[in-house]
């Protein structure tokens, strides 16, 4: 009796009751990476409304944070610590931009798209216009992956 129990719960909470469970996305926060210096591992993300999106700094010299005005509208301004491991809850459909603040200029962005961006994309881009120069590419690059 008590290991059907035991099941049972572990069924609920796998989310084995029809509703799906939210994923948990890693991130790396590296000095060189396959994208080159200083970037996210992915620097692309596809993910669902309550995942959570986990930075994982490899160097003490990361954070991550959302860009302001490159985020769903309501998203509040977030940000890690440095050194330190931030999760980011996706609570809201859109595109999300990330960047390690201290590395920003050396083009250091990530982008999550969450659920149906069609509506957020084009004032998305025109916030990306506005992006230091290697950043701004390195957006565009990941936008062109939405397809």
């Amino acid at each position: 009796m008590t290991t059907r129990r035991a099941l049972l719960t572990a069924a609920a909470g796998w989310g084995l009751g029809g509703a799906s469970a939210a994923r948990v996305h890693r991130v790396q926060m590296l000095n060189r990476g396959p994208g080159g210096a200083m970037v996210f591992d992915p620097a692309f993300l596809r993910a669902e409304i309550g995942d959570l999106v986990r930075f994982v700094p490899t160097d003490p010299g990361h954070n991550a944070e959302v860009i302001v005005g490159l985020a769903p509208t309501g998203t509040p301004p977030t940000r890690g610590a440095m050194g330190a491991v931030f999760d980011l809850r996706l609570e809201r459909p859109g595109l999300y931009g990330v960047k390690c603040a201290p590395h920003f200029g050396m083009g250091m962005v990530a982008l999550i798209a969450v659920g149906d961006v069609r509506a957020s994309r084009s004032g998305f881009e025109a916030g990306v216009a506005r992006l230091p120069g290697l950043a701004r590419r390195r957006m565009i690059e990941a936008l062109a992956r939405l397809g």
